[in-house]
Formats: C-alpha cells, sequence, structure tokens
C-alpha cells in the first residue's frame, strides 16, 4: 500500500526534494547510464506526486506539467519507481494515481508524455496512443504518447 502526496514546488519540504531527487538521480543517471540535467527549469511550475510506503520511503513519483511547459497538453513527465518494487505493480499503480490527479488537477483534457520507447506497451495497456515518431533524448529512444480525455467507460 502507498500513500500518495501532490506538493506544489513551493510546498515540497527539503528532505521531500531530496527524496525526489536522489530517486530521479538514482534510476535515470546512474541506473539507466544516462548522464543528464535533470533539473530542467519545470519543476517549479509543476505539481510533484509522492508515493510512499508504509515506512515512509520514496518509491515511486511523478511530475505533474501543467499546459504550456512542456507539451500544449498537460503532461506526466519523470515518472519513477524504485528498483525495489519493480514488478510488484507500483508502476501502474503511480501512473493510474498520476493520470487520476493530473485529471482532477488541470481538466478532462488529453494528456501527453515522452515515454521511453522500451515502455510504449506499458503505457499503451493504461490507455496512452502512440503520437509521433521515435526520436533521440539524451541517447535513448523516445515516443510521445497521447490519453484522450476521460469517457463515460473511463
Amino acid at each position: 500500500m502507498l500513500y500518495w502526496d501532490l506538493i506544489t514546488f513551493a510546498k515540497l519540504t527539503a528532505q521531500e526534494l531530496y527524496d525526489l531527487l536522489t530517486l530521479r538521480q538514482l534510476v535515470f543517471c546512474v541506473e539507466q547510464k544516462c548522464p543528464y540535467l535533470d533539473c530542467d527549469g519545470k519543476d517549479q511550475e509543476s505539481l510533484h506526486l509522492l508515493g510512499r510506503d508504509t515506512s515512509g520511503r520514496l518509491v515511486a513519483y511523478a511530475r505533474l506539467v501543467p499546459a504550456g511547459v512542456t507539451f500544449d497538453e498537460p503532461s506526466i513527465g519523470r515518472v519513477v519507481n524504485h528498483p525495489d518494487v519493480r514488478r510488484s505493480g507500483v508502476g501502474k499503480e503511480l501512473m493510474r494515481e498520476a493520470i487520476a490527479r493530473t485529471e482532477a488537477t488541470f481538466g478532462a483534457r488529453p494528456i501527453r508524455i515522452g515515454a521511453q520507447l522500451y515502455l510504449k506497451r506499458f503505457y499503451e495497456q493504461l490507455g496512452f496512443a502512440v503520437a509521433s515518431e521515435v526520436y533521440d533524448e539524451d541517447g535513448i529512444p523516445h515516443v510521445q504518447m497521447l490519453l484522450a480525455p476521460p469517457t463515460k467507460d473511463r
């Protein structure tokens, strides 16, 4: 069971900011062997979804980005879970929570993401559809994906 907090950048405590940056660096820089500038100027305009386990450890994180910052649509980015919780369903739980919070915050609009290509099927299972050609971002193949606004069925 995870406990979720959605926090503006201005309200993040120093410890929360440290925890989320540590998790992002652990996976995106160290594990994926991809040196890049993680602090891209978008954190200050975004909402931060933190998922903690029962011990309080941050194991899941996503950044909810308003329309006009990265894409014309609201977006979900920096989606990451701790390596210790992989294949436990945490990734799907994180994305379902991120989608619900994005829709609640920004309204019933399409949501666009820039997904690592190897995760395309994962995002398709959540309702996203490919919306671009494959492109390179920091040496990793990516593809933009779009989730249609919710209907009565979703």
